[in-house]
């Protein structure tokens, strides 16, 4: 949290190219190893890198964390209500066959929106986590 200027740049440039491979990780993982654990880990080590270089009050302003505790409940609500729509039209908790009328395209639309759901909560529960740990005094 020095005035390093390498590192600050570096930062910079970093972390919207984490972010990107966060999203690529994201919306590929149907179709190749990856999802929403990974994505939201590699998206809040992003916010992490911030957060170490600039301070916690940078990171703070950046992605407050009244938004992240919304975005993690979120993330658990679009995870089940997944669930619960495809019970309500006919099938078991999260048989995404049923999401449309097409079996195959319903996996695939069930898988897209179920791993979104734990991508915005792993990443929203990890910098959370992180702000929590950094805040604490330590004992004197």
């Amino acid at each position: 949290m020095g005035n390093d200027l390498v590192l600050r740049v570096v930062t910079k440039w970093l972390s919207p190219i984490i972010v990107l491979f966060a999203l690529y990780v994201q919306f590929h993982g149907d179709y190749s190893p990856g999802g929403g654990f990974q994505a939201g880990v590699i998206f809040s080590s992003a916010i992490l890198l911030y957060a170490l270089t600039y301070g916690l009050d940078a990171a703070l302003k950046v992605i407050p964390e009244s938004a992240l505790k919304i975005c993690a409940s979120f993330g658990v609500l679009l995870y089940a209500g997944v669930g619960v729509v495809s019970m309500l039209k006919g099938g078991n908790f999260l048989n995404y066959s049923v999401l449309l009328s097409d079996p195959v395209a319903g996996q695939h639309i069930g898988i897209i929106i179920i791993e979104l759901g734990v991508g915005i909560t792993v990443a929203s529960v990890m910098i959370l986590l992180f702000f929590t740990f950094a805040r604490r005094v330590a004992p004197e």
